[in-house]
């Protein structure tokens, strides 16, 4: 099975490069993308949809994959919008940061028809946009699959996106979206607001005591690389990963707390011995 058309709702970065690989790799016969108007004359232009509305009943109108590639809070509302203008045959998905809720909306919403996959492309850049997307953006990232149910994964239009996202460079993981929230709590959202925080805290101690930030070398703009990203995007995944994010935090927190105790003896040596060691262990990995 092939999906050729395809309709992307969202046209930022992660829904432009999706639309750009879609082209790249000839995977689509036809695209269109829906969002404001300006937006959608953006996308044109940079050649990832071959069409545009916003329109969303036309948009979806005979697509045979719909992807949801909006922030998260949006996410969430156009399943709901969907929910009677889609076929029945189509496949929908998503590329939220966090999947229980939006999982939980779509069996809601959906039952079985349109089929939904939660998806996420653990791929991104720090700066937004339909201007930024790239068709190489997903090339040999984790793609995180979460279904509603065990049984549907026979289902050929899942496994006929599995081979898309394979097609585009991905690596297709399936698992459970409650327990990607939670892995992602500690592997991506905390990095992220340990980046903003620490940003913002120069950026304090700057205006109080006129830190000499020029004396900032590879390893502090390295740790703050992602505070250049947009708060639109993060607010929505704080809120609808809350209590897993809350509980990073903690684990965090106790973590700096003992090594502020441990700066004089060898409790801190074993830290960054075992940092290092897994460190090693993500570079044999890939």
């Amino acid at each position: 099975m092939t999906f050729e058309n395809v309709t992307i709702i969202g046209l930022g970065l992660i829904g432009g490069s999706w639309g750009m690989a879609l082209k790249k790799h000839r995977l689509a016969a036809h695209r269109i993308g829906f969002g404001r108007a300006s937006t959608v004359a953006r996308a044109l232009a940079r050649d990832a949809v071959d069409e545009g509305t916003d329109d969303l009943r036309k948009a979806v109108q005979g697509a045979q994959l719909i992807i949801l590639a909006p922030p998260v809070g949006a996410i969430l509302d156009y399943i709901s919008r969907l929910k009677d203008i889609a076929s029945p045959d189509a496949l929908v998905t998503d590329v939220g940061s966090t999947k229980r809720l939006i999982c939980e909306r779509a069996r809601e919403a959906f039952g079985g028809a349109p089929l939904f996959l939660g998806g996420h492309p653990l791929a991104g850049k720090e700066r937004a946009g339909v201007e930024n997307a790239d068709a190489a953006l997903f090339t040999n990232a984790r793609y995180v699959l979460t279904p509603l149910e065990v049984g549907p994964l026979e289902d050929p239009r899942i496994r006929a996106f599995a081979s898309l996202v394979s097609a585009i460079g991905a690596r297709p993981f399936f698992m459970d979206p409650a327990r990607h929230d939670r892995a992602l709590a500690f592997l991506s959202h905390l990095p992220q607001l340990v980046s903003s925080g620490l940003a913002s805290l120069i950026a304090e101690e700057n205006r109080n005591s006129q830190l000499p930030v020029e004396l900032a070398a590879t390893g502090f703009r390295d740790v703050t690389r992602l505070a250049e990203s947009p708060y639109s995007v993060w607010r929505d995944i704080c809120l609808t990963n809350l209590e897993n994010i809350q509980l990073a935090l903690e684990a965090l927190i106790e973590k700096i707390a003992f090594m502020k105790r441990h700066l004089g003896d060898s409790e801190l040596e074993r830290e960054f011995q075992q940092a290092a060691k897994l460190r090693e262990e993500l570079k044999k990995a890939g």
